[in-house]
């Protein structure tokens, strides 16, 4: 799941528990999905952080700048 699809999911929920129209059992049950959701979030810019930290490491000096 994306970082754009988490957030998605996670507005959409955060908007029907305002909304205050879910029985108590559903509500608790969506806020369940909602740490699922936060949780593969997490690992989701985990992996980015890897991968931008693996992208970020220097192979030659950037232009204009003295080693």
């Amino acid at each position: 799941m994306t970082l754009e699809e988490v957030i998605a999911r996670l507005e959409e929920a955060a908007g029907r528990l305002r909304a205050g129209a879910l029985a108590p059992e559903e509500a608790a049950a969506l806020v369940e999905e909602c740490a699922l959701a936060a949780a593969e979030g997490s690992a989701e810019l985990e992996r980015l952080a890897r991968v931008a930290a693996s992208d970020d490491a220097p192979t030659a000096p950037a232009p204009g700048r003295l080693v």
